[in-house]
């Protein structure tokens, strides 16, 4: 017996749509807290969140400080000239007396990544902190962003530049810079597991390489003794005494500031450290000495390579190569690598540098990924899909897309913005571990975090007058932040702000108290506390809202602690003032707290709340913007709107009454 079977009916395009709109919406949201997600299997999940030994991580960190070989010693060249080694030595003593103990202290107090921006904000805190992170992410960006790009840039350079390059990549560096830019983002876009591994490999490789040309430019340097001679009469004659060399080292040092690059990644990565078994949430004090470890052993490789490829490539290579369109622009170890090795041996220099730098961007990405949710979210400044990787992957490739564009993957011409960003950072970082001495009265460890901070000022300030460009690129990224920031918090305004509610046990009291009939409470501002004005409190809304006499009534009060924030976890206490009973609640804001405690009380116990509000005395305006920044003025319509948005259905939504 058969039976005939109907073939399903296509789904009517409309439907076909809504579902590939929505499919793709759970794609973009994956991860997301809230957003459905992915399960993995425990054995895989386990392997995806494993934190790694800390020479490991210091890889993944690395092909953003190491990759900085494949342009530093061409930029320090271009910069110093015969005085670039000396300049690198400045360099690398601001690294190990001043940038390395500056973020073995960040290390310690910031163990879960926050890094030294989130120690500014405690300890500067409310209105204060939060504008200060808004200016450092702007800051942050620009260091992040031109990282992506300036690696992109730099690799597209490697590229065009090697003798087996077909003709016809000449003068296609944006074409190709884009190229790298996008296959980045498709990689973040498909997930970003393996990233350790992957930079193990590249960092062991391309430090391999690098390690072969400069032994071999010291073995030939050696074997021709006067090449040193000739460069020691060229420094003494263009730059006279020693005292002189030195001063016009830290002159030029500014320009060096790339060399710096990669310690706030470093930090950032720190939840990745494998810890010891002593390790508590509290005191991951095994993952803070893996990180120190990882943050020392970095800067002593990198400051040995800086001195040897500056003194090599400054010896070897003739000062015209390093200008604007010669043959070592932007690539002086790979110059000499085809030079020495022959083109065979160049292009395998080429393609791990080409490797490395591309990946320098991915661990850019991977920082960006980590601060913006970090905070923006947080304070309301960005919408909820912005603690989701994909969207934001999508927004920092189009960024990226049209800094390289606007900037035409010119290496020269990003590196002013580029050592801004380093710079401010790590003077943000000296600046917070300054305060954190000061406030654990470490009176020594002040002093010296002091003298640190303001070598970093003053580099700082030296770049900028060097470089205006650069600080005025930062000041682009940071009105972008704050201009999207407040925007967004606006938008959000009316949004539900609760992360979670809890009633304590006397509060559960009061509400049990109440078996029938509505929950009524009356809106009291905790300004004024005594007797009579609750009593006249309660008689204004009997007459107003026509509130029976016998009905049952709470209070509810809402004490504004700081209105900076936005997300917060609500403690609703019992208390007892005068024979009335309140609800007490701590939060940043008063209608959406209001709103958030209604939605819970009729969830938890089945009744609809009616809340019974005065009108707000003054200007609505003034009252509107007081609700914006401080989180109180225009309460009662405020109230309602949130309540409107979270519960669109009218007969579920609790009771607003103002009289």
């Amino acid at each position: 017996m058969s039976t005939l079977m109907r073939p399903p009916a296509e789904p009517h395009p409309r439907r076909r749509h809504e579902l590939t709109s929505t499919a793709l919406r759970a794609w973009l949201l994956e991860g997301m807290p809230g957003a459905p997600r992915k399960r993995l299997p425990p054995i895989e999940a386990e392997k995806a969140h494993a934190p790694a030994a800390w020479w490991r991580v210091m890889c993944l960190t690395g092909v953003d400080y190491f990759s900085t070989l494949g342009y530093q010693p061409a930029i320090a060249a271009l910069a110093a000239g015969v005085l670039s080694p000396l300049a690198t030595l400045v360099l690398i003593a601001v690294t190990l007396c001043g940038a390395l103990p500056v973020y073995r202290r960040v290390a310690r107090e910031s163990p879960r990544g926050e890094g030294s921006i989130a120690m500014l904000e405690k300890l500067m805190g409310r209105w204060t902190g939060k504008l200060a992170v808004l200016a450092l992410l702007g800051f942050a960006a620009t260091d992040f962003m031109i990282t992506m790009t300036l690696s992109a840039a730099d690799a597209s350079a490697h590229v065009v530049e090697n003798p087996f390059a077909p003709p016809a990549l000449h003068g296609q560096e944006v074409a190709i810079t884009l190229g790298f830019l996008g296959a980045l983002a498709v990689v973040f876009l498909r997930g970003f597991r393996e990233a350790i591994s992957v930079a193990v490999v590249l960092v062991v490789v391309f430090l391999g390489l690098n390690a072969v040309v400069i032994v071999a430019g010291l073995a030939r340097i050696a074997a021709h003794g006067a090449l040193v001679a000739d460069w020691w009469t060229a420094l003494t004659t263009q730059h006279g005494n020693p005292w002189l060399m030195l001063a016009v080292a830290l002159i030029v040092f500014p320009k060096l500031a790339l060399g710096l690059s990669g310690f706030e990644t470093g930090v950032a990565v720190m939840p990745q450290v494998k810890g010891g078994p002593e390790d508590t949430e509290e005191n991951p004090a095994g993952r803070i000495r893996g990180a120190r470890r990882m943050l020392t052993t970095a800067a002593l490789i990198m400051s040995g390579f800086l001195i040897s490829s500056s003194f090599v490539t400054t010896l070897l290579i003739p000062a015209a190569e390093f200008a604007p369109g010669g043959a070592a622009n932007g690539r002086a170890l790979a110059y000499l690598a085809h030079g020495f090795f022959g083109d065979g041996f160049g292009t395998l220099y080429d393609l791990s540098t080409i490797a490395i730098l591309w990946f320098a961007g991915a661990s850019a990405m991977a920082g960006l990924i980590n601060l913006v949710p970090r905070y923006l979210p947080r304070y309301g400044m960005a919408p909820a899909w912005t603690r989701a990787v994909r969207p934001l992957v999508l927004v920092f490739a189009a960024i990226a897309f049209a800094v390289t564009v606007v900037f035409d993957a010119d290496v020269d011409a990003q590196g002013g913005a580029y050592a801004t960003g380093v710079l401010v950072l790590m003077t943000s970082a000296a600046l917070a571990v300054t305060l954190s001495a000061r406030a654990a009265g470490e009176r020594m460890r002040t002093v010296a975090f002091g003298a640190i901070t303001a070598v970093f000022v003053y580099t700082t300030v030296a770049n900028v007058v060097e470089r205006p460009d650069g600080i005025r690129i930062a000041a682009l990224f940071i009105l972008g932040v704050l201009v999207v920031s407040f925007a967004s918090r606006v938008r959000r305004s009316f949004e539900l702000r609760a992360t979670h509610v809890r009633l304590d046990a006397r509060a559960l009291e009061f509400i049990a108290g109440i078996e029938e009939g509505p929950l009524r409470l009356i809106a009291h501002e905790p300004k004024r506390l005594d007797a009579e004005r609750y009593r006249t409190k309660l008689e204004h809304a009997r007459a107003a809202s026509h509130l029976p006499a016998d009905a049952e009534v709470l209070f509810v009060e809402v004490v504004v602690d700081d209105s900076s924030e936005f997300e917060q976890e609500l403690e609703v206490h019992g208390v007892r003032r005068h024979g009335y009973r309140v609800l007490e609640v701590h939060s940043s804001n008063v209608p959406n707290t209001l709103a958030a405690v209604l939605l819970h009380l009729r969830n938890v116990t089945g009744l609809m709340p009616h809340i019974y509000f005065r009108w707000t005395e003054g200007n609505p305006v003034t009252n509107l913007t007081r609700f914006l920044v401080f989180g109180e003025g225009e309460i009662a319509p405020v109230t309602r709107e949130v309540l409107r948005e979270a519960e669109p259905d009218v007969t579920q939504r609790p009771w607003v009454h103002v009289g």
